[in-house]
């Protein structure tokens, strides 16, 4: 087998893109020269990669393995490279950490500010996606570290507990769910609702979890952070789920009821996450015991 580094980056970028043109564009190859590679991989490999069509290229099943190998392999020359870079005079090692919402949040602000301080020649690329996407994130090499919902992470996952994360239902400080302590998600699916911006890993959790249940939630209005989303609620324009540390902080000074969902999703515990902790480039080691740490006791 004869391929190099820019093949594996170049099929990465293909597969992402479903698309020899645009996976060329990406990493600045000529289409003619990454449709050639292509073919010498597939020739080298001994199998069909692609699937070619009008609308782009598809995935076979040795290319969606050859996929989750070609990201392991970049991810790691990608750590030495960071390794390395780190002892040369100001270059940063850089540790790729996904969290879902909760953690970024309402933990993860004042945890990487002090984390960073304390290490000037470490930068923190930090991505928001729910907790299944991290969990996949951990396993083929996307990320370093992960802090998203222990349930959701496998077997195979190393965890590190770091606290609680559960969501509950923000309601006005009037009317009738003013005296409920408790509800079913599927009590509430019919009302007007204040959430987050649709990219949000938590929208996509909540309105998954909706879709379940046959309904599509109304949103009134969309906000970029809980504190918004408080208010709106506190007014009466909707309800809204949210972590319940978020909640409660904003029942503090505002108008606002907050009630237990009792369907177990919304009863969470939030993890650290890696493949293998020991396995971390150094970085990554120092973030995840700054994290736990930095756990909520």
């Amino acid at each position: 087998m004869r391929f190099d580094l820019v093949d594996l980056q170049l099929f990465i970028a293909v597969a992402e893109t479903r698309s020899i043109t645009n996976g060329a564009h990406r990493v600045h190859l000529a289409l003619a020269s990454a449709s050639e590679r292509i073919k010498g991989l597939e020739q080298a490999l001994g199998v069909s990669l692609l699937t070619r069509g009008r609308r782009g290229v598809e995935l076979t099943p040795a290319g969606e393995s050859l996929l989750d190998h070609a990201r392991i392999v970049i991810h790691n020359v990608e750590t030495m490279r960071g390794d390395l870079l780190a002892f040369a005079r100001g270059v940063k090692a850089t540790v790729r950490f996904f969290a879902n919402t909760s953690a970024l949040s309402e933990y993860l602000p004042k945890t990487l500010a002090a984390f960073l301080k304390e290490h000037p020649h470490i930068s923190v690329d930090v991505q928001e996606h729910e907790s299944g996407d991290i969990a996949r994130a951990i396993v083929t090499g996307a990320a370093d570290l992960g802090l998203a919902a222990d349930h959701a992470l496998p077997d195979n996952i190393e965890r590190i507990p770091f606290s609680e994360d559960r969501l509950v239902l923000a309601a006005p400080g009037e009317g009738e769910l003013l005296n409920r302590r408790q509800v079913e998600f599927a009590e509430v699916v019919g009302r007007d609702f204040i959430g987050l911006i649709t990219s949000s890993a938590l929208h996509a959790h909540v309105s998954g979890h909706a879709a379940r249940l046959g309904a599509r939630l109304r949103f009134r209005a969309r906000m970029n952070n809980f504190d918004a989303i408080g208010q709106m609620v506190a007014a009466g324009i909707g309800v809204a789920v949210m972590p319940e540390v978020a909640a409660k902080r904003c029942a503090q000074s505002m108008k606002i009821n907050v009630i237990r969902i009792k369907d177990g999703w919304a009863n969470r515990r939030l993890a650290i996450c890696a493949r293998s902790f020991r396995a971390l480039p150094k970085p990554a080691q120092q973030l995840a015991e700054h994290l736990r740490k930095s756990a909520p006791r």
